[in-house]
């Protein structure tokens, strides 16, 4: 595992290069490829150097990382082409990487926690350094203070969950937690940052702020890491948690149903993508909190496949906003009419968004539904409501967007250049051909 940080090291200079903002793209790819000889299939860590190691969980999650900000700098060619201080977007998206890379690699919860809360730092200045409006200030404030007020109590529980054990490495965990405060002060920061529904409000609004890269990386990779911690630290609150997480799975249904309404009446497209972030989140937070093997592999793989989709449906919301300068849904209409290849990725996303057959979102939902359904029969009202209206908000984005009459006037005739249609099938591709080795999902417990 060094071998990558260092490497992430000796790529700063490169970041400073002139006219090296493909040279970095290249060396991402070549990192990935690096990453994948890697490949661990274990439930148990390999590749151990010091503190530093992968199971299967953190390779996936690590893998994703470093596919996404890959496709955050083929994203952002605008920064380069207008010189907008690309050379602090790379070292920026560099020590973003890095802070993840080190969460998930991580294999002693002080240092998940250091490089956790470390990773906002570098979201914040991507969103208020690149960001669109003037409101920008006020989502990273949102961002911030969201995450903060979850995150000191979660250093104090573990704090205390050291002095009682005497270590905190992941291997030697052991449920024998079993008061409700700590699992409050533990699982409060991940519930923020997934985001579940009554502390999701800082998500649109910095979703909406943000570059497409800012977006891509929060939806991407960012929500994850509050079903990654959670997925690591439940073990330790088992006593806890089978009496109290039937709260938090309601919650979770209940809110993805109530989002799924608020999602019929965006009309901002990256709003209606965020919130619908917010949706399947809630099934993923649903299945973990079931705390059986169907919910913890069913989150797993919806962690994944909406990584890829939501990411891709940010970078199609862009390429529209780039040529009419505008987000809104009335705006944004008839857009068949000009890019009818372009409205194509349109449909594939849609359909993916909405767990349609070959996506990795269909195969997560099947193992999310038959874990909450094998733990009440009644969570089966809810789920039906989710999965019926991602349908209809993920139609009404395809519809309201391609169909109707096309507002004149402001519209470029370009039909998309060769690196967008690359950037969407790069989101697409790996979404749909990795459900052919579904049962690799499965090999973690």
């Amino acid at each position: 595992m060094m071998k990558f940080i260092l490497m992430m090291f000796f790529m700063v200079p490169l970041s400073f290069l002139k006219g090296g903002f493909w040279l970095n793209q290249c060396m991402y790819m070549f990192m990935i490829f690096l990453f994948l000889a890697e490949l661990s299939l274990s439930w148990c860590y390999l590749n151990i150097s010091y503190f530093w190691g992968v199971d299967l969980l953190s390779y996936v999650m690590i893998l994703l990382s470093l596919w996404i900000c890959s496709l955050m700098i083929m994203a952002s060619a605008g920064i380069f082409s207008s010189h907008y201080y690309s050379d602090l977007f790379l070292l920026t998206l560099l020590v973003l990487l890095f802070s993840l890379f080190c969460t998930f690699a991580s294999m002693n919860l002080f240092v998940f926690y250091l490089f956790f809360e470390f990773s906002l730092i570098p979201t914040l200045i991507l969103i208020i350094g690149w960001g669109y409006q003037p409101e920008r200030i006020q989502a990273g404030v949102y961002l911030l203070f969201y995450t903060l007020v979850g995150s000191l109590p979660m250093m104090i529980s573990i704090f205390y969950y050291y002095w009682k054990n005497g270590t905190l490495d992941f291997f030697f965990f052991y449920n024998d937690v079993g008061f409700f405060m700590f699992y409050l002060c533990m699982t409060v920061v991940f519930l923020v940052k997934m985001p579940m529904y009554f502390v999701h409000l800082w998500l649109p609004k910095a979703h909406v702020e943000a570059p497409v890269s800012g977006s891509m990386i929060l939806a991407g990779v960012m929500l994850k890491l509050g079903g990654y911690g959670m997925m690591r630290l439940m073990q330790i609150m088992i006593p806890v948690a089978v009496k109290v997480n039937m709260i938090f799975i309601v919650v979770g249904l209940v809110g993805g149903f109530y989002v799924s309404l608020i999602c019929l009446r965006q009309s901002d497209i990256k709003a209606l993508i965020a919130y619908s972030s917010v949706a399947h989140m809630g099934l993923a937070l649903g299945g973990i909190m079931t705390l059986n093997y169907w919910g913890m592999s069913g989150a797993l793989v919806m962690m994944v496949a909406h990584g890829l989709c939501s990411s891709g449906l940010f970078c199609l919301a862009n390429i529209s906003y780039e040529r009419l300068g505008s987000r809104s849904l009335f705006l944004n209409k008839g857009l068949i009419n000009m890019m009818p290849s372009m409205s194509l990725w349109w449909f594939l996303f849609s359909s993916s968004n909405m767990a349609a057959p070959p996506s990795m979102n269909l195969l997560g939902e099947i193992m999310l539904i038959n874990s909450l359904v094998s733990w009440s029969i009644f969570c089966m009202i809810f789920l039906s409501l989710i999965s019926f209206f991602s349908a209809a908000y993920s139609l009404f984005l395809y519809a309201y967007s391609q169909h109707g009459k096309m507002f004149s006037g402001l519209y470029s005739f370009s039909m998309g250049s060769v690196r967008e249609y690359l950037l969407l099938f790069l989101h697409w591709f790996p979404l749909n051909i990795l459900i052919l080795k579904g049962d690799f999902f499965t090999l973690w417990s």
